[in-house]
Parts: C-alpha cells; structure tokens; sequence
C-alpha cells in the first residue's frame, strides 16, 4: 500500500480518561481535523478544565494549520468532548456518523430531556454516511460504520491509516464493551471481522484509547491490521462469532459503569453543549443500563 507523504498524526493523550485525541494534517494545504478531543473534567468538585483541549490548540497555532472538522468516532461516555470549545478557538465543523439520532432518542427518553434536546442529530454540523467520501486539505477520507460498541460509531481511513474509535483495543487488551444501550457483541464481532479482512496487514490503526495498567509496557496510540489479526486476545484469527460473544457476555458483567459516564452521554449527545434549559442528571430516570 502507498501512503500520502504529506500526511502527519499527531497524539495527545489524556491519562485520565486514557483517551487519544489526533490532530491529523495535510502537510501541503495546511489544513487539519481533530478526532476525538476531551474536555478534561473533574466529578470531585464538577468543574471543567481546558489544559487538553489547549494542548490541541497551541499544536495547531505552532504548526500554521487551518482546522477544517471536529470528528467523534462515537458518542464517548468516558469523557466530555471539547468540541465546542476548539470550534471556538480553531473553527471547524463537528461531525459524527449519521447513526447518531438512534442514540440521541433513547438518551431523551431515559434523561426526560426538555424539547431542546433535538434528536435528529442537527446539534451537529455534518453527520456522515458509511462509505461517504471527503477531505482533510488534500488527505483523501473514507467514512466505515463500525456498530457495535454503540449503534453509531463510524471509522475514519485517512489515506491508509485507520481511526477505529472503540471498536478496537490495543491487541492485549481486545474490544471495546458491548453493554450499552445499542450495544451488540455479535454487531461488533461482524464490525471487526469486516474491518480486518479488508486492509493489508501492514496497515496502521490508531487507537482511541490504550489502558497498560498491570500491562508490563508503555502506553501506545498505534498497531497494525496485521498485529490485531495474529495477536488480539479476543477477536484474533480464528475466534468464532460464537466465542467472542460469550467472552464479551461475561467480561462486560463485571465492568463498572465509566466514571464520568453521565456528565458525558449528556453533553456528547448534544455535540459538546448542554441542552438550553436542562442540568446534568445523575442517574437515568425511566431505565438503567
């Protein structure tokens, strides 16, 4: 496979939430797009704080880049975005797949949220289409809906390189959980498998999240197609749909829910802002996970 040569990735991690957000760049045009950026949070005393998101900006601003998307690969419940905030201060467009209104009616209806809570996903600037095509400057993008983990996660290939959101982990660690509401093993299993067996092995992905505790190893952003394919503990060559659903039916029983889960699915759902009229709600009003 040949990649762009202009390309450039640039990785910011945030140990809390264990998340990467990317700044991804057209060395020729200068423009770029940020995936999944964090808005750091603290549940202790609720208060927000923009030290990540102002990393992201002041790479942008060093590097004379012209921000042209904000792209989710899903809707985090880990972490609040800083969408809205770097639209501020970098402009560019907030995306998300065109999956999202499923999420935002289910969201509504638990949270009672008020009739400014849209859920057709227009909170957002663009909602993309699986398979759509589009640009970073001159960098080609193609869009690939990866369900599973929730019912709207989207992939981004950039030139070659993979951006897999949730949908894969390190291959120590596996998959993402599939106990949302949405959320399906047996979707995500069909997801993967698709994903693998549709690229060269020696293709990058880079993760959106990396947990190493008790790892023996350093954090890392980045693995391969063919490295997820030999060694995933989970979902490598040769598991069965069968098996990985009920190792995922088992290991998600065990999991607690995301610290920051509430704050998260609230704001993320309305792309980065608190719905007019509406506080945080702490706990889900009709329905539990």
């Amino acid at each position: 496979m040949t990649y762009n040569q202009n390309i450039r990735i640039h990785p910011i991690f945030d140990k809390d939430s264990h998340t990467f957000t990317y700044v991804v760049w057209d060395a020729e045009t200068k423009k770029s797009a940020v995936i999944d950026s964090v808005l750091d949070y603290n549940h202790k005393n609720v208060k927000t704080d923009t030290s990540l998101a102002d990393e992201v900006i002041a790479y942008v601003k060093k590097n004379g880049l012209s921000n042209e998307w904000i792209l989710e690969t899903h809707m985090h419940a880990d972490h609040i975005s800083a969408s809205s905030y770097l639209k501020e201060k970098i402009g560019g467009k907030k995306a998300i797949g065109n999956a999202i209104p499923n999420v935002q009616k289910y969201l509504k209806e638990v949270f009672e949220l008020n009739d400014n809570f849209k859920t057709d996903g227009s909170q957002f600037d663009y909602l993309f289409a699986d398979g759509e095509e589009f640009r970073i400057g001159n960098l080609k993008v193609k869009t690939i809906h990866g369900p599973g983990h929730t019912p709207a996660d989207m992939v981004y290939v950039i030139e070659g390189n993979i951006f897999s959101g949730d949908t894969l982990l390190a291959p120590d660690i596996g998959t993402a959980r599939c106990d949302f509401p949405g959320g399906s093993a047996e979707t995500l299993y069909r997801s993967v498998r698709k994903l693998l067996e549709s690229f060269p092995d020696e293709t990058p992905i880079y993760l959106c999240h990396d947990y190493p505790e008790g790892k023996n190893r350093e954090v890392i952003h980045m693995t391969t197609v063919g490295e997820q394919r030999k060694h995933n503990v989970q979902i490598k060559d040769g598991v069965s749909m069968n098996e990985y659903i009920a190792f995922r039916a088992a290991r998600d029983t065990t999991l607690n829910l995301p610290t920051y889960i509430f704050p998260s699915v609230q704001i993320n759902s309305n792309a980065g802002e608190l719905t007019p009229g509406e506080f945080i709600k702490l706990s889900y009003n009709k329905k539990v996970l």
